[in-house]
């Protein structure tokens, strides 16, 4: 698929706002994947390119968490491996889904999500105790991982909830470990969408170097001064970009209407 030189640029823009905010507080799909449809990549080919570009992202905003030592790598490892299992599941579910049905679904996806972004609580930055083990969040975190597999935005800010609600981390050290576990789902969610040949690699390359510098941003912001304020500046822009992918007649979602 040829995308003209300005819608490149658009795009990687996009993926560098939304894998700083993604990396501050999850969601940054919400941007990317609206903006792909919006532009006229295919349901499929978007999810599977923004695999790409997250993973790269998400890749380096967990390492930055990393260095900065608020990873737990040997609690978080039995549900990252379920995460894994969930997404690459989710995945391959999708490929076999009708373009018309997906094209159709995700707005209605995308405006749940920006409405559960918009309505949520705030989390507490304080430490609590844990509600369920290992292989309670586990599970937990597989459903998600599915979900992620099959769709994505807003995955970011449910692993985020469970860790904070169910794990008893605050929430920098739950943004940070989030990152892990969706470094599993978008490494198990690209190696399915590979194999079905679905990634348009040009423009996952553009996206995903303006992703990792957005993302190193955030992450640094995150530590520095939490994830606070970042919501709402997402709401808005994802609803502005989901408004202009039902502007178009030709979405399949008016012809079911």
């Amino acid at each position: 698929m040829q995308l003209a030189v300005d819608t490149l640029a658009f795009l990687a823009v996009v993926a560098f706002l939304a894998g700083g905010i993604d990396a501050m507080a999850g969601g940054g799909g919400l941007l990317t994947l609206p903006a792909m449809l919006a532009s006229g990549v295919p349901p499929v080919a978007a999810l599977a390119t923004n695999k790409l570009q997250s993973a790269v992202g998400t890749s380096s905003a967990f390492y930055t968490y990393w260095r900065a030592g608020h990873v737990d790598l040997r609690r978080f490892a039995l549900p990252a491996l379920a995460a894994f299992a969930g997404s690459a599941l989710g995945a391959t579910a999708v490929q076999h889904v009708s373009s018309a049905f997906l094209a159709a679904l995700m707005p209605v996806l995308l405006i749940a999500m920006g409405l559960y972004f918009l309505l949520a609580p705030a989390m507490s930055d304080v430490d609590r105790h844990s509600r369920l083990g290992r292989w309670g969040i586990a599970l937990i975190v597989a459903a998600i991982g599915f979900y992620d597999g099959f769709f994505g935005p807003g995955t970011g800010s449910f692993l985020t909830l469970v860790l904070v609600a169910l794990g008893g981390l605050g929430l920098v050290r739950a943004i940070a470990n989030t990152k892990l576990l969706n470094l599993s789902t978008n490494i198990a969610a690209l190696l399915a969408m590979v194999a079905g040949g679905h990634v348009l690699w040009l423009l996952g390359a553009v996206m995903a170097l303006a992703n990792m510098a957005g993302a190193l941003l955030g992450a640094r912001l995150a530590i520095r001064f939490g994830g606070k304020g970042v919501r709402p500046l997402l709401v808005v822009m994802s609803f502005a970009l989901t408004a202009k992918l039902l502007a178009d007649p030709a979405n399949p979602l008016w012809t079911w209407l």
